[in-house]
């Protein structure tokens, strides 16, 4: 894949102020650049659980990822997706008075489209330049399922939409041993094993593989986020804490606009920052939300984004424990050096 010199293209995180009850029934957010396929909203000052909304399951079906729930429909909530951003309506988890907002916004591609790569037939909406696709399909026994990319996935995020009581299932080639590890999204947990659970096999340039194990994955309908390695724009990997507040550096080739951190080796919270909460480094109140949790924006000061990675500047459990183990999954502001040659610069 070639170099994505405007990250933003396919990546935004834009903020708002919640408006409560507009008078027109729903308050429109502009600026994301594109019409988001994936978009992610939390509440800053509230407890609110997050809302997760796309393209294929359509604006109005939230998933949580704070919960094990199954996917509601609310017509008060995430009212559409538009061509510069979206409309929210007078749900608190969106659009509470006063309250402060985050979106993150993913393009993928647009209008999904039968997959029959797999055993098992998927819908899909896919961007192959930036290695991002949404996946639905029914589950059933061990098979194959087709995600739309070019290029092998790095990093899934699955879902089971109809049955409550059913984790959010993450899977990351950075694990030790990816093909049976996994993580829970909706909480805190270190990473669990499970023999045979991705049926041993690794995702190829076609397809990630689905086991019978348990009944997570052989009743009901699946939605899968699926995100690949693109240079200068993507990069999900892992790193070892070494517990210093001038620690651990983690190259990513790009300036961050936005990562998630999971300590896998023991029970901690996620946390995800961006650039837009916070833009410059060192900061002492560095504004964190964990998606395992409804809970507001916490502060602490652990990480400076650089013109071409992160670097911990705390000893946090969570995000540089000496020895410790953690996994990231980040997106670009800007590539470290452009297809032209303009470098990068830290803020």
């Amino acid at each position: 894949m070639a170099i994505i010199d405007k990250p933003s293209d396919y990546f935004n995180t834009v903020l708002y102020t919640g408006n409560g009850y507009p008078t027109a029934g729903t308050q429109s957010i502009t600026g994301v650049g594109f019409q988001p396929d994936f978009l992610w909203i939390k509440d800053r000052d509230a407890s609110q659980n997050n809302n997760l909304s796309d393209v294929i399951r359509g604006a109005s079906f939230r998933l949580k990822s704070n919960s094990a729930g199954e996917e509601s429909e609310l017509t008060d909530s995430v009212v559409s997706h538009d061509s510069d951003g979206f409309s929210v309506g007078t749900g608190t988890d969106v659009n509470q008075n006063t309250d402060k907002y985050v979106a993150w916004n993913w393009k993928a591609g647009g209008t999904a489209s039968s997959n029959t790569d797999g055993s098992i037939t998927s819908i899909v909406s896919a961007n192959q330049t930036a290695g991002f696709s949404i996946v639905s399909y029914t589950a059933s026994s061990n098979g194959t399922v087709g995600h739309g990319l070019e290029t092998a996935p790095k990093f899934m995020i699955f879902k089971n939409r109809n049955l409550a009581g059913y984790n959010w299932i993450v899977y990351s080639s950075a694990f030790s041993s990816p093909q049976s590890e996994f993580l829970y999204l909706n909480t805190t947990n270190a990473k669990s094993t499970i023999s045979n659970y991705w049926t041993s096999t690794a995702p190829t340039s076609t397809v990630f593989s689905v086991a019978s194990t348990g009944s997570y994955y052989n009743t009901g309908n699946m939605i899968a986020y699926c995100f690949a390695d693109v240079q200068g724009y993507s990069k999900f990997g892992s790193y070892t804490g070494n517990g210093s507040t001038d620690g651990t550096f983690v190259y990513t080739g790009f300036k961050p606009a936005w990562i998630m951190v999971k300590r896998t080796d023991s029970s901690e919270v996620w946390h995800i920052l961006d650039n837009k909460r916070d833009t410059f480094n060192k900061n002492a109140d560095w504004k964190y939300l964990d998606p395992a949790s409804s809970g507001a924006e916490y502060n602490n000061n652990q990480h400076d984004f650089l013109s071409n990675g992160f670097k911990m500047r705390a000893t946090g459990a969570n995000s540089n424990a000496s020895g410790g183990s953690f996994i990231y999954m980040a997106f670009a502001e800007n590539p470290f050096v452009s297809s032209t040659g303009v470098p990068a610069t830290a803020r």
